[in-house]
């Protein structure tokens, strides 16, 4: 190695190297959602995560944990981004328009820049082999929410006169999520986004006479 000399001091000296760039653990976490969302719970493999994150396994494992870990964390920063869309549709006046903004929300979103990717709370684990139960369970559970959500919302839309009497919220709450997550199949297998925004004109056609 060539020496050189400092202008302060004169002596010789060794020239200095930089400390190695620490990876962006957000800017990771972010890549590894991609890699889920595109290729679902098992689909993703660690050689796939990591080089999308860019880093190797043991710095994801320091970082992350193993991959479920990984994957509880991926999902937890796509409902925290999934979420405002939700918040926005139940904080819509009537109960049709909240089905409106959410569904048309979700086509919107999930189709933008000409990327159909889905839902990841649908197709994060379709089919899961019995060691990724836990996965598919945290899945369900974030997907009930979301239905819960949606029931209380219709409930208050029948005190409010909003709903008829007769309205069920429950039932039209899971009509929804069945939409919705019909919707997220359908865009993952390929339809466009005019195709589906016209089931979604079809459902609100459905709708309880308000």
């Amino acid at each position: 190695m060539k020496l050189r000399r400092t202008p302060a001091s004169g002596r010789p000296t060794r020239p200095t190297r930089g400390r190695p760039r620490a990876f962006d653990p957000e800017r990771a976490l972010e890549q590894a959602l991609r890699v889920f969302w595109k290729r679902g719970y098992e689909g993703a493999s660690l050689p796939e995560l990591t080089r999308a994150m860019g880093i190797n396994r043991p710095s994801m494992y320091a970082a992350f944990g193993n991959k479920e870990q990984l994957f509880r964390k991926a999902l937890d920063r796509y409902v925290e981004k999934a979420g405002g869309l939700l918040h926005e549709a139940l904080e819509q006046p009537t109960a049709r328009l909240v089905v409106e903004h959410l569904l048309r929300g979700i086509v919107e979103h999930s189709t933008d820049g000409g990327k159909r990717r889905g839902c990841l709370l649908v197709q994060g684990a379709l089919a899961c082999a019995d060691e990724a139960e836990p996965v598919r369970r945290l899945l369900a559970s974030r997907r009930a929410a979301t239905e819960s959500a949606l029931r209380v919302r219709f409930e208050r839309a029948v005190a409010e006169g909003d709903l008829p009497k007769r309205a069920d919220p429950a039932a039209l709450a899971k009509y929804v999520a069945t939409v919705q997550q019909g919707l997220s199949v359908q865009m993952n297998g390929g339809a466009t986004r005019d195709e589906l925004m016209a089931v979604v004109d079809v459902a609100l056609r459905a709708w309880p006479v308000e």
